[in-house]
């Protein structure tokens, strides 16, 4: 793991930090990498209960740094191709999976947006399951200004969460868009004046349910989109059948009867 991003633990809890506060936190190959990796082996960890993904300093993520896109008038592209190779053996390529390995992170990811969360940053935010965001922030789907298009799974979440007509019109013209206007169009979830200390606020509202629970909504919520109605009832009555009378569930019901805070287990 490398320097780009910092983590500090709560109990269950992951406070992931990206790490370049003098670059607004812009994401350069350490920082994919970084990424890629820090989501990774979260995923593996069962003590795992909730992460709250944010940015040191002024900004949660500026997007691409500003270097390679300098270098993209060279002939070879300034030797970003790396970012967008496929990736064998997923469904994502390199960059995409820096979002996509949050995304699919088996418990819910917050992220806490102040700054700015600018074209691969505004699309990593987009990859969390909730977004808190400043008043004052900013976020654009900023690649048509580099003549691009949102790569980073952008176009999935966008449709997802503001539907298309917006997602077209934000991706077509790149305008900028601040906290309360992110809110009402579905690109953020709620505001705070202190993102970061919402999300740990919430997070800890999260990380006090039984996990096993919170991890099949969000397996459940994150297919919902692309199964059919048959299909989604299916799914959850598999979910119900593997909770109802599992040792976390009767711990939840015994905890709220005798008035105290639930011991669960960690996930299997």
């Amino acid at each position: 793991m490398n320097d780009r991003i910092v983590i500090h633990r709560e109990g269950g809890i992951a406070d992931v930090r990206l790490n370049r506060p003098e670059k607004m936190n812009a994401l350069d190959r350490g920082m994919f990498a970084a990424l890629v990796e820090v989501s990774a082996s979260l995923a593996e960890d069962p003590t795992l209960r909730c992460v709250v993904l944010s940015g040191e300093g002024r900004s949660f993520c500026a997007g691409l740094d500003f270097s390679s896109f300098q270098g993209m008038t060279e002939d070879d592209g300034g030797g970003i191709g790396d970012i967008t190779a496929a990736d064998e053996g997923r469904i994502t390529h390199f960059g995409q999976q820096a979002v996509y390995g949050w995304t699919s992170l088996p418990v819910p990811v917050i992220a806490a947006i102040r700054g700015h969360a600018l074209g691969g940053g505004i699309q990593l935010a987009l990859g969390a399951d909730i977004r808190i965001i400043a008043p004052d922030a900013k976020m654009s789907v900023l690649e048509a200004r580099w003549g691009l298009i949102p790569d980073m799974t952008g176009t999935q979440a966008l449709v997802n969460l503001v539907g298309l007509d917006i997602a077209k019109e934000i991706t077509f013209t790149g305008r900028m868009v601040g906290g309360a206007e992110a809110v009402q169009l579905g690109l953020a979830t709620k505001l705070a004046d202190d993102p970061h200390a919402a999300a740990m606020e919430m997070a800890r509202e999260i990380a006090s349910k039984s996990p096993e629970a919170v991890r099949a909504a969000k397996r459940l919520f994150n297919t919902a989109p692309k199964v059919s109605v048959a299909e989604g009832f299916a799914q959850e009555r598999d979910e119900i059948a593997k909770l109802i009378g599992s040792p976390n569930q009767k711990e939840a019901v015994r905890a709220y009867f005798e008035k105290r805070a639930p011991e669960f287990a960690d996930p299997s």
